[in-house]
């Protein structure tokens, strides 16, 4: 008989290490040959370098799938070596809530002065 909660489990945590990898690996060299050719080295600079929407966008997609691989990452981590389960569950939410803060942070800092400004 099969395990209520079914087997292969770890296979969606896989295909999403790999997921989140390959857009990674596509995206942040993208992102780095774009801030290295512009060098911003004031706050105008800076603005006018992130000013085009797919830029913005670019950068917050990667800081989602960064977030969601180093959530894989750890969670796989905390599965095989934190074996108290109170320890586990608490180290587990510790990063789920750095992790969803520092996107919803970036996102706020990406185009939350477009949406107060009306633009």
């Amino acid at each position: 008989m099969k395990s209520p909660t079914g087997s292969h489990t770890g296979t969606g945590n896989w295909l999403m290490q790999r997921a989140t990898a390959v857009l990674l690996a596509l995206a942040i060299p993208v992102l780095l040959v774009y801030f290295l050719a512009a060098l911003p080295l004031d706050f105008s600079g800076w603005q006018g370098l992130f000013a085009p929407l797919w830029s913005r966008v670019l950068l917050l997609l990667s800081a989602i799938a960064l977030a969601m691989h180093a959530w894989v990452g750890m969670h796989d981590i905390f599965m095989d070596y934190i074996h108290p389960v109170a320890m586990r569950l608490a180290m587990t939410l510790a990063v789920v809530v750095v992790l969803a803060s520092s996107v919803v942070w970036l996102a706020a800092v990406l185009f939350g002065a477009s949406i107060g400004s009306g633009t």
